[in-house]
């Protein structure tokens, strides 16, 4: 076995892995993208990007994701949203999957989960491909060089996309498999090229060890005031409600895009990069990220270009919908340097409603916020779940499910606390349709989205006039200064009124068939937001 490596204690037989051909240990950038290429994995695009193809895996498979169940986790996992995994059978499956490396390249970076020191993790993150070995560096946040030498991994991943499972050997779903063993503290991935599988898996693991040190992790982007970290606020959504558009503010600060923790000490960003769609990608609206596509380094996944100017296409969506750039924070020219910002003054829920019910922009009561924190109400975008083709409305509770490995009111109660600890105000946002539901109305305008958002961050949305919603109950703005008023009440938007009546009528009466599940787990004051 040759290795190249800067620690020369560094050796992968003390974890059981043995047998294996060459093992690139902590490579930089410039030769991941060398070995990429050589290997056939991806092209060099213009300014330096590797264009690279997932194959049939363009997005998550949450069915095939697994946790194991032994006596730590019985107690403590929410089984009905996790697949359960035998640990004999997650001891085959790893035994497996390190002789299917065997005499193989494989591909290691050290790296570390959060930005707050006291609070980070350690992950080894192994895998076949040197280009999912790009993306884990430039997703996961990049010690100094000079620690490498005493990195100690907390946990290891083991990423085989070309391994398949045996449901019947592994104990799983198909021959696609996640797998997390918090005893063991090893994760398994097996047969998916799809690279968001790694950092999920770290965003999993992290929602399960940081409850117990009284940690919020969230699902969420988040940004500060620029000059001001003390002035921070998070934007909870789901992928495709705009989390990575509208936290990427020039006027403020950029903490991270999709994953942070809210501490005692306030918010921080887990990852050190960006994983944004690509798809109709605007570069007057959306400059800064337009511009990391032809950045030396960003991977880009599953777009077309033309083979002879490698111009990319951002319209052509015949690969998936789900199209996507991963980049370093640093790309975005104001991106925070520490990724660490105080503790929340606003807290933004992005929903993207595919009914055209929602309105754009209404202000919640903490007992409201918590009602639609567990609801997690949105629709699942094209592409971002295998087999989702259009928008598909779903309750996603914490606004986050398929990376929620404890029971919901464990993160919606820490979530309470913390607003009433600090005083957030909250705000549920509608991304989705206006005028119409999806395939009638249009996508909500992003210029209204950011003039109310604006207004929300910097307090003047508070001093206009609202209205109370009549469906949930909330508050609405009547005017806001740069915003159409039509918009800001979706019933006027509708041609025919008592249509939007009628679906506004089915929305209300799903939100209290899903929330009926969270009844007993519940206060008096959010059992009475629900009611409205």
């Amino acid at each position: 076995m040759t290795i190249d490596r800067v620690n020369p204690d560094f050796r992968l037989e003390d974890q059981g892995i043995t047998g294996l051909g060459r093992v690139h240990y902590n490579l930089l950038e410039p030769a991941l993208i060398e070995a990429a290429i050589r290997r056939g994995e991806g092209t060099l695009g213009l300014g330096g990007a590797l264009l690279v193809s997932t194959g049939k895996f363009t997005g998550r498979s949450p069915k095939d994701k697994f946790i194991v169940r032994s006596d730590s986790t019985e107690s403590t996992v929410w089984w009905e949203n996790n697949g359960a995994m035998d640990p004999a059978k997650f001891d085959t499956l790893h035994d497996d999957m390190i002789a299917w490396l065997a005499g193989r390249e494989v591909f290691v970076e050290d790296l570390v989960g959060g930005a707050d020191p006291e609070l980070s993790i350690n992950v080894r993150m192994i895998t076949e491909l040197a280009w999912h070995s790009l993306f884990n560096r430039t997703m996961l946040r990049r010690p100094e060089r000079a620690t490498l030498d005493s990195f100690v991994a907390d946990f290891t991943v083991i990423n085989c996309p070309g391994f398949k499972a045996d449901p019947e050997r592994h104990g799983c779903r198909s021959d696609t498999v996640v797998a997390m063993n918090f005893d063991r503290k090893l994760i398994l991935v097996g047969n998916t090229g799809y690279a968001g599988e790694n950092k999920k898996s770290i965003f999993t693991l992290l929602n399960y060890l940081l409850p117990e040190k009284g940690v919020m992790p969230m699902h969420c982007s988040a940004n500060h005031a620029e000059g001001n970290p003390v002035d921070a606020a998070i934007f909870f959504g789901l992928s495709g409600t705009g989390k990575t558009t509208l936290s990427a503010d020039p006027a403020r600060t950029l903490l991270g895009d999709d994953e942070h923790g809210w501490s005692d000490r306030g918010t921080f960003n887990f990852e050190g990069g960006c994983y944004a769609k690509t798809i109709n990608l605007d570069p007057d609206a959306e400059p800064d990220i337009y511009a990391t596509t032809s950045k030396f380094g960003t991977v880009v996944e599953n777009m077309v270009f033309d083979p002879d100017t490698l111009e990319l296409d951002f319209e052509d969506d015949s690969l998936t919908p789900n199209m996507r750039c991963a980049y370093p924070l640093h790309y975005i020219a104001n991106a925070s340097e520490t990724a660490l910002g105080g503790h929340p003054k606003n807290v933004i829920m992005l929903t993207c409603d595919a009914f055209g019910v929602l309105p754009p922009i209404s202000r919640l009561t903490p007992a409201q916020a918590m009602y639609h924190f567990l609801s997690g109400f949105t629709s699942k975008m094209a592409g971002t779940e295998r087999g989702v083709t259009e928008p598909q409305p779903v309750f996603s509770t914490c606004f986050g499910a398929p990376f929620m490995p404890r029971r919901p009111e464990v993160y919606g109660n820490l979530l309470k606390a913390k607003i009433a600890k600090h005083g957030a105000t909250c705000w549920l946002v509608n991304t989705g349709w206006t005028g119409g539901a999806y395939g009638t109305g249009s996508r909500m305008p992003i210029k209204a989205t950011r003039a109310l958002l604006a207004a929300a961050l910097d307090g003047s949305l508070g001093d206009v006039e609202f209205r109370k919603d009549p469906n949930f109950g909330f508050e609405v703005p009547v005017s806001v200064p740069g915003v159409a008023e039509v918009l800001l009440d979706p019933r006027r938007t509708w041609d025919d009124p008592e249509a939007y009546d009628a679906q506004a009528a089915k929305l209300v009466q799903m939100f209290a068939d899903n929330f009926a599940q969270y009844v007993p787990f519940i206060d008096e004051d959010v059992k009475a937001a629900a009611i409205g």
